[in-house]
């Protein structure tokens, strides 16, 4: 049976089970939901890439889902500033192997002046993309929050019985360390290092923790301490928690009630779990699983190695709802992302739209209304009120601007741009200054211009990634219609240097006559309707069912750009 309005959770998308899930929870728990936090952290040591933004958009989309459901709602952010550089991230200036150790907040910014730290550009790397998305947030950074004392209370719990703690992660993944330290880390105020300096001891009544900077393994290298002994006290911010007890602490103080996480840190939640129920009698937050981004060669995104694609990447290409609706269609399964995901994604978002504005019917209720939902996500619950119209399929923006892109001025390929739109009756005079088709012409631009040379991770960009499953007759047509299209192309050749008494224009309008009969009469000839050839051909060349007159839209695109697209998809 297909779902019903009457029994869709909020806007019926994964969002909303997990928005319900949680206010159902909180309610046998019997806590106040007054204020429902979610938290999303921010990691500081590197460039914060696709999977980073994943992470905080999503986790504002349960917010957004709490709101709809009539609960107050905000998503905190926490940035990872006070953690310690481990390792010089693939691409950043040598110089940095001197502060190995040290928190990133105390780090030199590598790129300038433009922010106070390492620390500081990197989680403002991210929090652009946000800002850019119109995602809402409060941002806490963990350099300040330990410097506050608001963990002070959190620290002193989870130290006070560390020993229990130590047995208990040794137990669960078999991890010796903190059966001989305590899960916490202090700053050493000789070398001003994190990680080298052990903490041995806490001393409840003084609220201070005995270190010795005598050194530590980071990454299976050893990292030698100063030798530095001194005491830190925990509410100075001159040291942090382990990972293994800092998420329990923040849940507490900030009262978080929900926080997804990523399959590589599974064991460290489930210890904070324990923590925050049996060490600091908090419930733990519920919280959602999410495989890891791989980039196209299937290799994790990762902010060290350099295979990084970062919001500001995307952004240059492709529109802030073409992301979110990347990030919000699903949460589970493992993600393969690339730049070259951008146009299907840009079209795709069209497609919603149409369905949420009724231009295109889906006769699958649940579909619809998932549509629907995750649209009105992108759209922050406020989507607009009269359809927006104007969807020119990306892919046909930046085949257009492909054919113009060696020219030195940006705005003279927009205007030509524009021109052809009008000639093929896509658009009229009056949508010259529509600023959605102008923003999406100006990302076409910089695709044909900056992208569309590049190979990207091992393959063509020109290739289909929703490649498409042609049968014989399909391909049979296709191979036929390449074969008179190079039939044309020869004629031409033949005529090139001989006094044509045909106008260039009146050339052109014979050529695109010929394409259209050639692809009528191969359709024919193999057995097919003519409408299911040019729809077949709006698909491979624009990723749309309809289109300008194709004969005249192949031969503005030239015949040679067609047939190497062609056989690309046969192949």
């Amino acid at each position: 049976m297909s779902k019903t309005i009457e029994d869709t959770i909020g806007k019926g998308t994964w969002i909303d089970k997990i928005a319900n899930t949680i206010v159902e929870r909180e309610k046998k728990l019997a806590r106040s939901t007054s204020l429902l936090r979610v938290e999303s952290g921010l990691g500081a040591s590197g460039i914060p890439h696709i999977g980073s933004m994943g992470d905080a958009v999503r986790a504002y989309g349960i917010s957004l889902a709490l709101q709809n459901l009539g609960f107050k709602s905000e998503l905190i952010t926490f940035s990872d500033d006070l953690d310690g550089l481990r390792k010089v991230p693939y691409g950043m200036p040598e110089w940095l192997n001197e502060y190995i150790c040290k928190p990133v907040s105390f780090i030199p910014d590598p790129f300038g002046d433009c922010h106070d730290s390492y620390g500081a550009h990197m989680s403002n790397l991210l929090l652009e993309g946000l800002n850019a998305s119109k995602v809402k947030y409060v941002f806490k950074s963990g350099t300040e929050t330990y410097k506050s004392g608001i963990l002070a209370n959190q620290i002193h719990n989870i130290l006070s019985k560390s020993k229990l703690i130590g047995n208990k992660i040794s137990e669960s993944v078999g991890q010796q360390k903190y059966t001989q330290f305590l899960p916490y880390f202090p700053i050493c105020e000789q070398c001003n290092r994190l990680y080298v300096a052990n903490a041995i001891e806490y001393i409840p009544i003084e609220k201070v923790v005995t270190y010795t900077c005598s050194g530590n393994t980071i990454g299976r290298k050893l990292v030698k301490g100063c030798g530095h002994s001194g005491q830190a006290k925990i509410d100075s911010g001159n040291g942090k928690l382990a990972w293994k007890v800092e998420f329990a602490a923040r849940w507490q103080a900030f009262d978080i009630r929900f926080e997804a996480f990523g399959k590589d840190i599974m064991d460290s939640v489930k210890i904070n779990d324990w923590i925050s129920e049996e060490i600091l009698n908090y419930s733990h937050p519920l919280h959602a699983k999410y495989e890891m981004f791989l980039d196209k060669g299937g290799k994790k995104i990762s902010k060290s190695s350099g295979n990084v694609l970062t919001p500001q990447m995307w952004l240059q290409y492709g529109t802030p709802e073409s992301l979110l609706l990347l990030l919000f269609k699903r949460i589970s399964g493992t993600r393969h992302v690339g730049i070259d995901d951008i146009p299907q994604l840009m079209d795709e978002y069209d497609l919603y739209e149409d369905v949420y504005f009724g231009k295109i019917k889906e006769s699958n209720e649940s579909k619809r209304i998932k549509i629907n939902g995750i649209y009105e996500y992108i759209n922050h619950l406020n989507p607009p009120k009269i359809y927006p119209g104007l969807h020119i399929p990306y892919r046909m923006l930046m085949q257009q601007a492909d054919l113009f892109k060696n020219q030195t001025i940006k705005t003279d390929i927009v205007t030509q741009i524009l021109e052809r739109l009008k000639k093929y009756g896509l658009i009229k005079p009056e949508d010259n200054s529509n600023y959605v088709l102008l923003k999406k012409i100006t990302l076409a631009i910089n695709w044909a211009t900056e992208v569309s040379n590049l190979d990207l991770n091992g393959g063509s960009h020109k290739t289909r990634k929703d490649a498409f499953s042609l049968g014989p007759q399909q391909k049979q047509l296709l191979q036929k219609i390449i074969e008179d299209f190079k039939n044309i192309l020869s004629v031409q050749q033949t005529r090139k240097n001989v006094e044509v008494q045909n106008s260039a224009f009146q050339n052109q309008d014979e050529i695109a006559q010929n394409i259209q009969s050639i692809i009528f009469n191969n359709a024919k000839s193999n057995g097919l309707q003519p409408k299911e050839a040019f729809k077949l051909l709006y698909q491979i060349l624009t990723n749309s069912e309809r289109g300008p007159r194709l004969g005249n839209y192949i031969a503005d695109l030239g015949l040679e750009n067609v047939i190497k697209t062609l056989e690309e998809v046969i192949s």
